[in-house]
């Protein structure tokens, strides 16, 4: 049921947040100021140091809220997937698929979203209990290939991460992407420390995703 709930959430918030930072306590900054604007789904890779206490202490700040869900990304292997789901992340993402990894996350159902760029990947990770891939990297390829990949697997759900935009948001919804990564044009303003910045991006991005699912705040 835990899986199920969250995979709904995710779907329910559209957007996932990519979160990397040079440090824990910006992951943190940026973390909330995400969510102050909307996007609820938030993906902090292993990439920043001290990832693992920054994935808990979210997950305690918004223990309360329902609708906001921590995830870990650039997971590579079991251990690390243990270390998140020990610390509180609900999913768990990959740059490549891992059969350890997704057995460990099956085993404490966790969604576990690893990155695939052809078929024949997706359908072993699909085969290995993964509800949820992610296309990676997906501004190499572009909505295009969901739409072909979804002709014979339409059984198949696919989150794009890689080249996301405000610009192209619509095009990979359209292709059939109901969970949609954004990293970099969601989280530029940070580089600066411009967190309300990031605020008002996440707003416009959350927006953009309800007027083209059809839902209300």
């Amino acid at each position: 049921m835990q899986k199920i709930a969250v995979l709904t959430a995710l779907e329910k918030n559209g957007i996932v947040a990519v979160l990397r930072a040079e440090s824990a306590e910006k992951a943190l900054k940026i973390a909330d100021a995400l969510v102050a604007g909307g996007v609820k789904s938030i993906e902090l890779t292993f990439t920043v140091p001290g990832a693992v206490q920054a994935i808990e202490n979210l997950a305690k700040e918004y223990a309360d809220d329902g609708g906001v869900v921590i995830g870990a990304g650039t997971v590579l292997d079991a251990h690390a997937a243990h270390d998140a789901i020990t610390a509180g992340a609900k999913f768990v993402v990959a740059p490549t698929f891992d059969r350890e990894t997704a057995e460990l996350c099956n085993l404490y159902q966790i969604p576990y979203i690893p990155g695939c760029m052809t078929v024949n990947e997706m359908k072993t990770a699909m085969k290995a209990g993964s509800d949820l891939v992610k296309f990676f990297p997906s501004d190499v390829l572009g909505p295009a290939f969901i739409k072909d990949v979804k002709a014979p697997l339409p059984q198949l759900e696919i989150m794009p991460s890689g080249g996301v935009n405000l610009d192209n948001l619509a095009d990979w919804y359209q292709a059939g992407c109901k969970v949609i990564g954004v990293g970099g044009s969601l989280l530029k303003p940070a580089k600066t420390n411009q967190f309300d910045k990031v605020t008002e991006t996440a707003k416009a991005f959350a927006q953009r995703y309800r007027q083209l699912s059809g839902r209300h705040a």
